[in-house]
């Protein structure tokens, strides 16, 4: 996928507001599909074949956190990045945003400028490809983590991982014994510095240990601190 080519869905009961957005996408280059019916989800992503979803929280009949739930479940979409935008801009929302999968969470009203480059930095760590010869990949213990595949395996098996949480265990296997603060991990991973609480880190470390199975002791709290890789015998 090159990232001027990408496909983007923008999924919005209002459209103003997905005209405003597909206006703003389109002008960088990208191709753009928007859909106000929410129960046509699946057909449209189907036959458009998105590379990243814009998806409004609050839509009639199956609302934008459902979609998102639904999407990072499905192995074939699992690992497009989501964007979700809403009016609600308590904390407890955005973590359940993220406890479900999301990738990023904007808040209504946004400015166009700030979506775009929020939609491109996710579009840029999306892209995978290299010669064989040039692929990075580091290995923890059974824990396998390959960039350019984007793939993560545990005793040789595949494991599943959403944008974020892939980012974020290569992070912490590439400085492995080293302690990442919350702090840390929020500008490096997230490339937020402000407006994400640390909460969103440790949410995203339990997810992530989950998929992780036999191999989630690897990652060890360090109490009041953050987080590090550690070899488990």
């Amino acid at each position: 996928m090159n990232d001027d080519t990408a496909k983007i869905l923008i999924v919005d009961d209002e459209q103003d507001v997905t005209e405003l957005v597909a206006y703003h996408l389109r002008a960088q280059g990208w191709k753009v599909e928007t859909l106000s019916d929410p129960s046509r989800i699946l057909e449209v992503s189907r036959l458009f074949s998105p590379d990243l979803m814009i998806l409004d929280v609050m839509m009639p009949g199956i609302d934008g956190l459902q979609i998102c739930r639904m999407f990072k479940a499905d192995p074939v979409f699992c690992l497009v990045p989501i964007i979700l935008l809403t009016a609600r801009a308590e904390e407890e929302d955005r973590i359940k945003g993220f406890e479900i999968g999301a990738d990023d969470y904007v808040c209504k009203p946004f400015s166009p400028r700030e979506l775009t480059l929020r939609v491109q930095g996710l579009l840029r760590r999306k892209e995978t490809g290299g010669p064989v010869a040039e692929m990075k990949r580091v290995t923890v213990g059974s824990v396998s983590w390959c960039e350019e595949l984007h793939e993560v395996t545990v005793d040789g098996i595949p494991v599943e991982l959403t944008p974020t949480e892939f980012r974020l265990l290569g992070l912490l296997m590439e400085r492995k014994g080293r302690v990442q603060t919350r702090e840390q991990l929020l500008v490096n991973v997230w490339d937020h510095d402000e407006d994400m609480e640390t909460r969103t880190v440790d949410t995203h470390v339990r997810r992530l240990r989950d998929k992780l199975g036999t191999a989630a002791d690897m990652i060890e709290t360090v109490r009041g601190v953050g987080y590090r890789v550690v070899i488990v015998r």
